[in-house]
């Protein structure tokens, strides 16, 4: 159940004054903001395109999307359809960092809680993921996955961050990671299990599946296909497209059967 705006904030005591943070929260503030000390630079270059959003370059994805892709700054969630398509989620979820890194300078943050699987080097590079731009931060909860992020998304210097989470980005967790996420602007992906339903603070919600690899003129594996399916937008509508990968070239596109023109045109305005 979703709490009233009566109610007070659980960071605040009823006569208004702040409560003060328990120990060990703080402590494992202090942890993270040693840990990622060295993310704090002078900051990553602005985005090339000059863009407030991320586009798929997908016209009939993008126009489903307030500004007409991802609105960095907000955080993005993405689950699997059902059990089973956990690497589907988590591919479109490195897909997407690796278009951004592909439009802005810096690094992108993995900060993974147990039980989800550690992105390895292969995998990265497969995606067009360079994995020497890779941070990860391996997390022991929930907690610390959202402890984490939050004081990245404050130093300001990334363009890219996902977290690895068991349970769906509850509203007061949101609310906290977009306005520290506000003034950098970076791309930020919250990746959760099918089975977490928990109310949802993020400005989209996609739920994905397989969607069979694509294959070239000789039938060799040309590059992954996800059934991407546009669960709740803010201020959007949602959609199912069946999308598949260019690792190269860092584009989403449709697949030949259904975009009806060739590659070259498809892809030319991605």
């Amino acid at each position: 159940m979703e709490r009233s705006h009566d109610e007070p904030d659980g960071d605040a005591r009823a006569d208004g004054a702040p409560e003060a943070e328990p120990p060990d929260r703080a402590a494992r503030r202090a942890a993270a903001r040693v840990a990622l000390r060295g993310i704090a630079t002078a900051g990553s270059e602005p985005d090339r395109h000059g863009s407030a959003v991320l586009p798929f370059g997908v016209e009939p994805v993008d126009a489903h999307l307030p500004g007409g892709g991802l609105r960095l700054g907000r955080a993005h969630e993405i689950a699997p359809m059902a059990e089973g398509d956990e690497p589907c989620a988590l591919g479109f979820g490195l897909a997407l960092l690796a278009r951004r890194l592909d439009r802005a300078a810096g690094e992108a943050l993995l900060v993974v809680a147990p039980g989800h699987p550690t992105p390895y080097g292969h995998g990265l590079a497969g995606l067009g993921l360079d994995p020497g731009r890779v941070l990860l931060l391996e997390a022991g909860s929930d907690a610390e996955v959202y402890l984490a992020l939050e004081e990245a998304l404050r130093a300001g210097s990334l363009p890219a961050l996902a977290g690895f989470v068991g349970d769906g980005l509850s509203l007061k967790q949101g609310r906290r990671l977009q306005l520290a996420a506000e003034a950098a602007g970076p791309l930020l992906l919250i990746l959760r299990p099918a089975r977490a339903e928990a109310p949802n603070g993020a400005a989209t919600r996609w739920r994905i599946a397989a969607g069979g690899a694509a294959r070239d003129r000789f039938g060799c594996l040309a590059g992954p296909r996800w059934r991407a399916h546009l669960d709740r937008c803010r201020n959007g509508r949602p959609g199912t497209w069946l999308l598949e990968w260019d690792h190269a070239a860092h584009r989403f596109g449709l697949p030949d059967a259904l975009a009806g023109h060739p590659p070259a045109a498809r892809l030319a305005g991605a």
